[in-house]
């Protein structure tokens, strides 16, 4: 059976080797789109750009051009099937947003991921009671949001953690995150043992940053990291805001965010430690402030697709 492939990764390695080849060709946009008689390069920028879900008969065509040998060719024909339709179960999950689909396609395809949550448990450990709060605490910015249809999509992404050959996960959340402030107490308990359960995978790594702790810098903007199973297909940070995601790929910018990495596992507590503490928690009264449920407005610890 195939590893799993992540499509918006593939769209991205092969938009780099095609655009590497029209180079080498010493071939413009325009000449290369004059040959094949489409009206314009938007086309092909999006295609060599990672933006669009390219098509087979295209790709084809771009390899015809650029004279491509029938190692290569075939080699680029299998990255371009994967690009353009992928191997995994949210192809037919429609009602799945577009920013939960960007992040199912990286985490489907995955061999390690690695998450940082300064206040919130990220998606792919979420229980639906927990995940229902958050989300409606958040529907103030989006009024039009499906509440049933979005659990739905967070708790079918988190298959990937218990499916054959599951990628290396690894979480670290800080003790503010934890405290699960502003959710009801049983919802409380019942995502607190969800998370100790969840360490205990053999493929799952939960770790808890301590208060006090020094920060590099201050706040951290919540961040994920993949790598991938091929070599080849490039290592992605994304970036989560509010309203919209950045995903990061250029070399040096993912260096310092490797490097970020390894002091953030470096200074929070051991598997054991923070398992501890999670399970402590569970067995606490929650404060005053815990007991609240979320209340929706801007203040609330929302994000668009975690």
């Amino acid at each position: 059976m195939p590893l799993p492939t992540s499509p918006v990764i593939r769209r991205a390695r092969l938009g780099a080797e095609l655009r590497q080849l029209r180079r080498q060709g010493a071939l413009t946009l325009e000449q290369v789109c004059g040959r094949l008689g489409w009206a314009s390069t938007s086309k092909l920028s999006r295609i060599e750009l990672g933006q669009s879900r390219p098509d087979l008969a295209d790709v084809l065509d771009l390899l015809d051009v650029y004279q491509v040998p029938d190692a290569q060719r075939d080699a680029l024909i299998v990255i371009a099937r994967d690009a353009a339709t992928g191997r995994g179960w949210w192809k037919s999950l429609s009602e799945m947003g577009e920013r939960q689909r960007v992040y199912a396609e990286l985490e489907a395809g995955a061999a390690t991921i690695l998450e940082y949550q300064p206040a919130l448990v990220p998606g792919l450990l979420q229980t639906p009671a927990y995940a229902r709060a958050r989300i409606e605490a958040g529907r103030w910015t989006d009024p039009g949001l499906d509440v049933d249809a979005d659990v739905r999509a967070r708790m079918a992404r988190q298959e990937v953690l218990r499916r054959a050959h599951p990628p290396r996960y690894t979480a670290v959340l800080t003790e503010t995150a934890a405290d699960l402030v502003g959710v009801p107490p049983e919802v409380r308990t019942e995502q607190l043992r969800h998370l100790v359960d969840l360490g205990a995978l053999s493929n799952v790594s939960i770790r808890v940053l301590p208060h006090g702790a020094a920060l590099p810098a201050d706040p951290l903007t919540p961040f994920s990291s993949y790598s991938f199973p091929d070599p080849a297909d490039p290592r992605t940070v994304m970036l989560e805001t509010l309203t919209s995601d950045v995903r990061l790929v250029a070399e040096p910018n993912l260096d310092r965010y490797a490097q970020l990495v390894d002091w953030l596992v470096g200074v929070a507590l051991d598997e054991e430690r923070s398992a501890e503490l999670l399970t402590a928690r569970a067995e606490s009264e929650p404060s005053g402030e815990s007991t609240r449920a979320m209340a929706p407005g801007p203040r609330s610890p929302v994000s668009g697709r975690g």
